[in-house]
């Protein structure tokens, strides 16, 4: 079964956020120009993608799922380029989004199937 084309587009906005978020932090407070040029680009394209996945999701569904995964792959970026550490108490809320998500994708009506 073939994925549908408004969940390409929202996968891309949220490849595009994650790397907009990285550099945002490799930029320095946008004091290194390369870095800086990403952020800007990134987050543009990100949100060019986000607008084809809005013509048929819900943009409360399109948010959820969005924000959802992008704070779990900036997590994970930054645990395993960055060095950055995790809690117990940061997996399980991490592990709720997930869960969240998959819920959203699986059982809602509203999520653009």
């Amino acid at each position: 079964m073939p994925v549908p084309a408004h969940y390409i587009f929202l996968l891309l906005a949220i490849v595009c956020e994650v790397i907009g978020t990285t550099a945002m932090a490799a930029s320095q407070q946008f004091t290194r120009i390369i870095p800086a040029i990403i952020v800007v680009v990134s987050y543009g394209l990100a949100f060019y993608f986000l607008s084809f996945s809005l013509k048929v999701l819900p943009v409360g569904i399109a948010y959820a799922i969005w924000s959802g995964l992008g704070i779990v792959l900036i997590s994970l970026i930054g645990l395993v380029v960055m060095g950055q550490k995790l809690d117990l108490a940061a997996v399980i809320g991490m592990s709720l989004i997930i869960a969240g998500v998959l819920v959203i994708h699986l059982f809602s009506k509203t999520a653009g199937h």
